[in-house]
């Protein structure tokens, strides 16, 4: 990219995911500030179009995970004042924070996805949405933030326990889906493409906020050692999903693969379309393993945004 731009990272924010979004953000930062830019650090608060419009940058890195910063109302804020800005536009984010809505976009394009319906917090307590093992989630958290895999031997109660702690105590809605079992697999989306496939082996039982983002509780297996066909198809589908959605600058979807199956046991269960630049997220790392350095991948990120 030739010449260099004032570029205000917005972090932070109020959402589950303010920490790790902090992490992502100084990251960036750091990175534009080696490449010679400008830099701006906002920690996004209620004041932020006040903020922005003072600071009047050239372009916004939008390093904010969770709502409201990934789910349309950023980038409807931004559209309006009229600042070009990073990752997916507003349309696609509304679109890719919902998990069902989602899936109303993928699956008609060809891509797999679990079979699933939106059900009634009060409802679980009377009786099971579907057959056990089933997931249940929030339909617009990312992160795995409020998952949990329901089994016949867990501790939830059969049906679940009003008093027992889960994302039914959080949210009036929960999307239910069966529990894949097998392998957690992702692929990062760059520059219009899919760059390889990571393997998540956790030692937590499940891929969960604390296993992201806790150093040692999940080993990263980058390339997967999977069937090539299995490989082909996630590159393949991580693109189409990107393509779909109608994401920019950089995406990353995740899979669950039920190894027993091959080709039939693989399933995308979400896109993200604000993926995390921590030191131990996915992105940044498959980035490396294609020969992108974290600030050549930082510099593709902003290319696309203008």
């Amino acid at each position: 990219m030739t010449g260099k731009l004032h570029v205000a990272v917005l972090m932070g924010g109020w959402s589950a995911e303010r920490e790790v979004s902090l992490m992502s953000g100084n990251g960036v930062a750091d990175a534009l500030e080696k490449s010679g830019h400008q830099v701006s650090r906002v920690d996004m608060d209620r004041n932020v179009a006040m903020v922005l419009d003072s600071l009047k940058p050239d372009v916004v890195f939008n390093a904010l995970h969770g709502c409201p910063g990934e789910d349309g109302t950023v980038q409807g804020m931004l559209d309006l004042m009229q600042i070009p800005y990073s990752h997916s536009g507003l349309a696609t984010s509304v679109i890719a924070i919902d998990k069902e809505l989602t899936k109303q976009q993928l699956v008609p394009a060809g891509i797999p996805m679990p079979t699933g319906k939106m059900v009634k917090s009060a409802d679980i307590h009377l009786a099971d949405p579907l057959p056990r093992p089933y997931v249940l989630k929030p339909v617009n958290e990312g992160s795995s933030v409020g998952v949990a895999i329901v089994k016949d031997e867990g501790n939830y109660g059969n049906p679940i326990g009003r008093d027992v702690a889960g994302p039914w105590q959080e949210f009036e809605e929960l999307l239910a889906e069966p529990f894949i079992k097998g392998r957690e697999l992702t692929t990062a989306v760059v520059g219009g493409k899919a760059l390889c496939v990571t393997e998540l082996r956790t030692k937590a039982g499940f891929y969960d906020y604390d296993a992201k983002y806790t150093n040692g509780l999940t080993e990263h297996i980058c390339p997967a050692d999977i069937d090539p066909k299995i490989e082909k198809l996630c590159l393949d589908y991580a693109l189409l999903a990107h393509q779909v959605l109608g994401c920019k600058g950089t995406s990353r979807t995740d899979f669950r693969w039920d190894d027993e199956l091959g080709a039939d046991g693989l399933f995308v269960l979400e896109t993200n379309t604000q993926p995390g630049m921590t030191p131990l997220s996915l992105v940044p790392e498959q980035a490396k393993q294609m020969g992108i350095s974290y600030e050549e991948l930082v510099e593709l990120i902003l290319k696309d945004a203008l």
